[in-house]
């Protein structure tokens, strides 16, 4: 399931990826609050994972053969490329990113490695930002996320905009959250510097 609105004259275009497995979540809620602070005249795409007949990935790159994606695969790899700034919209399962999320991070390494791809050319410079919602009140057991989106838009050669963060659990609880919810009302507003891996970050200090 996909939702999108537009409008022309825009330099920027958000792609919000929702990777829970329940609707309407509290990481889907703290991305929309984001999410309604952009200008009207930039477009926005919705892809809730969850509503996709989307396979796990099966890791073909050095097999023989032409690569072959199904029209949701392409669907989902066209809409990334058609994207300034990917949101991943996650909650905290295990520490890190939701099973669908991380399937289509996945997905990534086949479009990279497509016959004729230029994937990550094309991706090079865009923005990465992630959102989610844990039961945690202390957001440094979600490093492992951190780690995740950071690493993976430093391969990318991508900018990382950082997640933000909201408390959770309950359905609707982050709703009660008023420091998340402040926090989101600026979120998109931040300069998102190009990513770095940990080493390359320590070398240039």
């Amino acid at each position: 399931m996909t939702t999108e609105t537009a409008a022309p004259g825009t330099d920027r275009s958000f792609l919000f990826v929702l990777g829970s497995s329940r609707a309407d979540g509290n990481s889907e809620i703290l991305a929309r609050a984001a999410a309604e602070q952009l200008p009207a005249g930039i477009p926005q795409r919705w892809v809730d994972l969850s509503g996709l007949v989307l396979p796990d990935f099966e890791d073909g790159r050095h097999d023989t053969g032409t690569w072959t994606a199904g029209e949701t695969e392409e669907d989902l790899r066209r809409a990334t490329l058609a994207a300034t700034d990917v949101v991943l919209v996650s909650p905290l399962y295990w520490y890190t990113v939701s099973a669908q999320t991380k399937r289509y991070l996945d997905y990534w390494s086949g479009w990279l490695t497509a016959p004729g791809s230029d994937f990550k050319e094309r991706m090079a410079g865009r923005t990465l930002w992630g959102v989610t919602v844990m039961a945690h009140e202390e957001e440094v057991v979600a490093d492992g996320m951190l780690t995740t989106l950071n690493n993976s838009a430093a391969y990318m050669g991508m900018r990382f905009g950082g997640v933000l963060f909201g408390n959770g659990s309950r359905p609707g609880q982050v709703r009660g959250d008023e420091a998340a919810l402040l926090r989101a009302k600026t979120f998109f507003d931040r300069e998102a510097p190009l990513a770095r891996f940990p080493y390359e970050a320590a070398a240039a200090l």
